[in-house]
Order: C-alpha cells, then structure tokens, then sequence
C-alpha cells in the first residue's frame, strides 16, 4: 500500500521543511522509498527495524516520517481554512480583522493591532483592534517608534534580534535601515522581518514609555510582522539562467546568491487589480504573559501573512480606486446650492459603491429665474461617471440658452446623447422655475414624477409618460405647469431611493409618498428637514445599509445611487 502523497493545498510547497528535525542519514545503506510495502518474508511479529536494519527504538518502522507527515498535512489544513476565511473577507475593514484573529489563533496570542501605512503615501492610513478599544490603540501609537514594533517595521530600523524562521537559519537584518535623505523608502534587505519583544519589562533597551504603556495595558510580550505584498505569477517562470519550476527555492529558505525565491500564489486569493509594491503596513499580536511563538509558529504565521498581504493590498487598490471615483463625481456635482430670493434649496446624494451616474443640479437663470434638474445615465463605474458629467455640463448650457421651455432643453439634449453616446440612455427631469411668481413648468423624459408637499396635501405632480433620452429615433413629450402655494416644497429624487427599499415600484411610490406626507408641519418649510426626514422615514436602516457581498441577484439594488433635491418656496 503507498503512502498518502501531500496535497498542495492554498498554494503552499510540501518541500517545506516540517516542524521536527529530519533524521540524520545513514550511509551504510540508502533509505527504503516511502511508498515501499514490507516484504513477505517479514514476520508480522519481528522486531521494528531502523532504515539501516537495525531493530528501531521508536516502535513501528517510520513513526518520526509519520508524525512529520501528520504535522505536514494538519498545518496545511489549517492555513486553507484560514486563507479560505481570509478570501471571503469582502471589505478592508473585515480583512484586517480576519487577519488579526487568523494569526491570534496561529501564535497563540490574545490581542493585536494591525496599522495600514503604504510606503508610496497613497493611504489609506487605518488601524484596527483586536481585543483593543480606541483609547488603547491610541496609547500605543505613542509608543515612540524607534522602540515600537509597529514603528520598527514601517520604518525600517533594525530588530532588536534575528531569529531563525521555521525549518532553517536566516541571517540577521541590515544594520542600516533608516530612510534615505531624500524621503525614499528603505531598501528591501533593510526592512526587519520581524520584531519580537519575548519579556518587555525586562528588556533594558526598550523606550521606559514603551514600557509603561505595556504595564497600563496589561501586556508582557508582543510578536509582530510585516506586510508587503509580492506579486507573482501563479507558474514559476524560468529565469535568465534557464532554471525551471523545479529548481524554484522553497519558502522560507534561502536561495543562491542573485537568486528571487518564486512562490506559488493561491488563486484564491488572486483578483485583479494588482497589489500597491512596498510595505503597506503591520500586524502585532500582543501576549499576557512573557512568551513568544515557537519557531514552527513564526513560519506558520509567515506564511499566512504572505497571502494575506497580497488581499489586503488589492483590497487598498480597490479603496483608492473607489475613493477616486467618489472624488470625481464630487467634483461633477455642485459644490455649493445657489441662492435665489423666493427660494430655498437642499440636497443630498450618496454614491453607490461602484460609483453610478446619477446627478443633480441647481442653475441661476436670467430675471431671477432658477434651473433645477436631476438624472441618471446608465452604467457605473468611471465611464458612467465622465459620461454624467458631460451630459450635466452640455444640459447647463441647454438651459441657459432655452431653460423656459424645458421641452426643448431636453430635446437637445436627447440629440446630443443620440449623436455622442449612442450606447448609452439617460434619464432626466428638467423644471424651469420663476420664484418670484412661485410658478413651475417642467418635462421629464422616463424619470420619476417629483412630489409636491404642503401644510394640507401631498402629492406627485403628474408628468407624462415618457421614454428615457436615447432610446427612441426622436424624443418628445409636453410640459406641466404648476403653482406651488407659499411654504411648499417640491421634491425631486433619483429612482435609485426606491430601488434601495427592495420593495417592488408601486409599494416604493407609497412608502415614499407616506415618508413625504408624514414630515413634521414645523419642518415642511424647511427643505434640509424635509430631505432628511424622508431619506430616514423610506431608508430606516440607513442609506449605505445591506451594503456586503453582492451574491444574490436582488443584491444589485444596493448598488444605486441616492439623489434628493428640495426646492421650498417662500
């Protein structure tokens, strides 16, 4: 019967030497294979014997292999499940946290901390606890960090000591890791692997404030590490030297000299886009009682915050990119409402989480009049955002050169769309409005009928039905005018409000009109209280709520943008 081969299991090599010691070999005679069956002239009652022959100490034959092997395949059992769990952290947030508890368990520690800080200065700069509230991280980030473990590896200051790693010896760091003059990060070979503080009352060397904040908080050791991503391909290439998949150096080992050891990456934990290069942070786990991890726990945990340095760095690509986007459509949007005499405004807006194209707009038009509009284009992402932008701007225009038939300013601009972005539709609503007469004429193409609240009735204001910009050879549909009376509001809002209700669009339309005719009578003249009320009134659970892994099909809802804009009229 052969032995049970190794599986490969989360990317990880079975060459890697196991945490007991390999036997010495013999050269008196060559080890049998492992997958060998005892021959038949072997009694099942003779003696155990050694590889050389020789009756063996140990019991049955192979016992140190075995245990090895049941080392080997439990340690690789437990950094799949672990990674699996690391996989499905969705968020930066939760990865962090997986992370802290993951390498807890892994090296028996009680608390951490782990502190993002990217070397290319990007951001984002974030700390989370595990078993640590907000005053105590704040304690330790005044650790100094000469003496700190955090500061010892975002820095690159040397360790206070080299240990060897699991299955084999590492030299100690450089002795010169100081930033360099111009503010550029430290070489690679000069970042600390790992700082590691075993009894930090008794360490003579340490900061006294390092010290008395470990006293206060309770902690008598810490262990922390690194986390730099590595981006590598999933197949080892052959390098310059012809040197294949096979002569590839195993983690953890140190290969020639010139050599990059190539290590498989989990596919798991493979998304696009790629990671940021550099150190982007740190993990420090913290102990009750003087200790630190054994040398099979260092490599364990290594291993572990290899995989999950590359998935926290996609997860801080993704960050910056939805921070960018999020940007950019702030800086499409209005900064600021106008002020019109007869009239006051507010708005709020949040974005989906891929960043839809969803926008709002408030315009100063001649003799005192005032241009509200509000749409959507489709899509999401960067392009539904520039194409937004593009459409407000050219929209603007629109109503600066005809904003009193707001049915020609919408033809126009279904033209535009038609002719420069014939792969997209939009919808809009455009209301050309004279304050000072409280008189509102309007034309929606495809969008949601605004609703108008008062002291005495609710309602929506009924606009005809029309089909969104885009979608047919000519747009056109006729205007409605309206008076709103003094203190009334008219309210515009995006389809996304309804669609984040879950709810199907007729009980989204009734929940929104009850929201609207359940406002205060001592805020309905005011339009920031009116928009508020309504959003917490349709939302209760809040506008970003459900927000997590977009599996199911009707998750798709919390992707939608959020736009409101009141207009109250004196």
């Amino acid at each position: 019967m052969s032995a049970r081969r190794l599986p490969k299991v989360a990317g990880i090599d079975s060459a890697v030497s196991g945490p007991s010691q390999n036997p010495a070999p013999t050269p008196a005679a060559p080890s049998p294979p492992a997958d060998a069956a005892p021959s038949a002239h072997q009694s099942a009652s003779a003696p155990p014997t050694g590889p050389t022959g020789a009756p063996s100490a140990g019991g049955t034959p192979y016992t140190a292999v075995q245990d090895r092997l049941a080392g080997w395949v439990s340690d690789l059992t437990t950094l799949h499940e672990l990674t699996e769990r690391l996989a499905h952290a969705t968020t930066l947030d939760d990865a962090l946290r997986e992370l802290l508890r993951a390498g807890a368990a892994l090296v028996g520690a009680q608390r951490g901390m782990a502190a993002l800080e990217p070397t290319d200065g990007l951001g984002p700069e974030l700390t989370i606890g595990l078993g640590l509230g907000r005053a105590e991280l704040g304690h330790i980030e005044t650790i100094p960090r000469a003496s700190g473990s955090v500061g010892r590896l975002l820095d690159g200051l040397p360790a206070p000591a080299a240990r060897p790693p699991y299955g084999g010896e590492r030299p100690g760091p450089a002795p010169t890791g100081q930033p360099t003059p111009d503010g550029a990060a430290p070489p690679h070979d000069a970042w600390p692997s790992e700082v590691a503080h075993p009894d930090i009352a008794s360490e003579d060397d340490l900061d006294p404030h390092h010290r008395e904040v470990a006293a206060r908080l309770g902690y008598a050791a810490s262990y922390a590490l690194p986390l730099e991503p590595r981006a590598q391909p999933l197949a080892p290439p052959h390098d310059a030297a012809g040197h294949g998949p096979e002569s590839a150096t195993p983690p953890g080992a140190d290969g020639p000299a010139g050599r990059t050891p190539v290590t498989p990456v989990n596919p798991a934990l493979v998304v696009d886009p790629a990671p940021p290069r550099g150190r982007i942070g740190v993990v420090v786990w913290l102990y009750d009682e003087p200790t630190e991890p054994t040398a099979r726990q260092r490599h364990l945990v290594g291993l572990y915050c290899r995989y999950a340095a590359e998935h926290i760095g996609r997860h801080i690509e993704l960050h910056r990119d939805r921070r960018t986007v999020a940007t950019l459509r702030e800086e499409l949007l209005p900064s600021r409402l106008p002020r019109v005499p007869g009239v006051r405004l507010a708005a709020r807006h949040h974005t989906g989480p891929f960043g839809g194209g969803d926008w709002y707009d408030a315009l100063p038009l001649p003799e005192g009049a005032l241009g509200l509009s509000i749409g959507g284009v489709t899509g999401s992402g960067p392009s539904a955002v520039a194409a937004m932008g593009r459409l407000r701007a050219s929209l603007r225009a629109y109503a600066v050169l005809e904003g009193e038939d707001p049915v020609a300013v919408l033809s126009d601009l279904e033209l535009l769309l038609r002719l420069t972005e014939p792969a997209r539709a939009a919808t809009a609503l455009f209301a050309y409005c004279e304050p000072a007469h409280r008189s509102v004429v309007l034309a929606g193409a495809g969008h949601c009928p605004p609703l108008l609240i008062g002291d005495e009735h609710t309602a929506y204001v009924e606009t005809s039905l029309s089909a969104p910009l885009g979608m047919l050879a000519c747009w056109e549909a006729p205007s409605v005018g309206i008076e709103p009376g003094p203190g009334e509001t008219l309210l515009l809002y995006s389809d996304g409000l309804l669609r984040r209700t879950g709810a199907p669009m007729d009980q989204a339309f009734a929940r929104l009109h009850a929201a609207a005719a359940s406002v205060p009578r001592a805020g309905r003249r005011d339009p920031d209280a009116v928009v508020d009320h309504v959003l917490r009134a349709v939302l209760p659970d809040g506008p970003d709520a459900g927000r997590g892994p977009l599996e199911a099909a009707d998750a798709a809802a919390d992707t939608e943008d959020i736009v409101l804009l009141a207009a109250c009229f004196d």
